[in-house]
């Protein structure tokens, strides 16, 4: 009997022939549709259990629109609070029999939570922070926030000190006072002048805080300038809150709080005029006490002969500069240029020297241009604090 050749695929080609075997790909297409299937299965009987967060579309209609006047999100996030490296400890001193001081630390937990921003600084600050008062070296009072010592020692004089070689050359320091006064004047000096030179910020100035911060990002250090009674006083005012002699002391601690407050990270004190009052020393006594308590300097800018300032500071163990020259006295660029030069001839004689100058248009130009040409010559300019004398200096730092 024959074969039908014709048949249909899948059927059988004769009486006596098996069936024809299913192909090994459908078996394998079969597995995989059984696999998906109870995958689906597991995922929907899971998909509750897992889903224990909100989903990102309900946290954004949750959260509140935008306003016009909204700051970037990075800038509303909370800021790092800055401390000193010994915040969390405990410090004790004990003076032994040979006078040797023996500082222990021992460890205590820190306030608040959260991670702090450590300033392991101890003279100077970075750079990235300079406009950026330290906490632990300010006290609130009536008059604003004042300069204080830190529990850990640490002074304003040394976290806003303007770092320099420490090499023994020839060092001049240069200041330039009356910032504030004029608001062209004021930016005109922080733009022109090196970041060597130590700008003075007149306590009677307009737009303190946001001056202090230009300066201080350009890398300068600065002082606060305090009004001091004149000889010629009432005929020659500095201003309604001047320091007197016929004043009470706390009356001029008052006074001298309220110029203190008007600005932060600062490293000192510098008069403007006072030459009646910084040679009385009964009248200095309280106020370079309260200007060395909170660990700052002061500097004398050398216009009155009968200054007793350096001998009140260092009966009190007060940092102290004494300017060595007034170099803008005859307000002509020339003029300024000769007695910079006056000013580096003292330098070279005795090692260092400073020298005092107003925010005038010639005297920056003056400046500029010498400070320029004196690094050539090997004259290093550095901050007012570099040549200070201080009896508490850390050490390594000398004058």
């Amino acid at each position: 009997m024959g074969t039908d050749l014709h048949a249909p695929l899948g059927q059988n080609r004769g009486p006596d022939r098996k069936r024809r075997r299913p192909p090994f790909g459908r078996i394998l297409a079969g597995f995989c549709l059984i696999a998906i299937a109870s995958f689906s299965l597991y995922s929907a009987l899971l998909r509750d259990p897992l889903q224990k967060t909100q989903p990102v579309e309900t946290a954004e209609k949750t959260a509140p629109a935008p306003q016009a006047n909204d700051k970037p999100a990075a800038t509303d996030q909370p800021s790092l609070t800055q401390v000193d490296p010994q915040s969390g400890a405990n410090t004790s001193r004990i003076v032994t029999s040979d006078g040797s001081v023996v500082t222990m630390f021992s460890p205590t937990a820190r306030d608040g939570s959260g991670p702090v921003l450590i300033n392991a600084n101890q003279i100077g600050q970075d750079p990235r922070m300079a406009a950026t008062p330290n906490e632990n070296l300010l006290e609130d009072s009536p008059f604003g926030r004042l300069p204080v010592t830190a529990p850990s020692g640490l002074r304003p004089m040394d976290q806003y000190a303007r770092p320099w070689s420490g090499a023994r050359g020839t060092r001049i320091a240069i200041v330039v006072s009356g910032l504030g006064l004029s608001q062209t004047g004021t930016q005109r000096a922080i733009e022109k002048l090196p970041e060597e030179i130590t700008l003075a910020f007149a306590a009677s100035g307009n737009s303190l805080q946001r001056w202090m911060q230009e300066a201080r990002r350009g890398g300068h250090e600065i002082l606060i300038q305090v009004p001091f009674e004149p000889f010629d006083y009432p005929s020659n005012n500095p201003g309604p809150e001047t320091l007197l002699t016929s004043q009470s002391a706390a009356k001029n601690i008052d006074n001298l709080h309220r110029a203190m407050g008007k600005i932060t990270n600062y490293t000192g004190v510098m008069n403007y005029l006072g030459g009646r009052f910084l040679s009385n020393t009964d009248a200095m006594q309280p106020v370079m006490r309260d200007i060395g308590k909170r660990g700052l300097l002061f500097l004398d800018d050398g216009s009155s002969a009968q200054s007793k300032s350096g001998i009140v500071a260092k009966a009190l163990e007060t940092p102290h500069a004494f300017a060595d020259m007034q170099l803008d006295g005859e307000l002509q660029q020339d003029a300024i240029l000769k007695k910079l030069d006056e000013l580096e001839r003292v330098a070279r004689r005795n090692g260092t020297a400073i020298g005092v100058a107003s925010a005038f248009d010639e005297s920056i130009d003056a400046i500029g241009k010498w400070s320029q040409e004196a690094a050539m010559r090997g004259i290093e300019i550095v901050a007012v604090s570099a040549l200070a004398d201080d009896p508490k200096a850390i050490p390594g730092k000398v004058r």
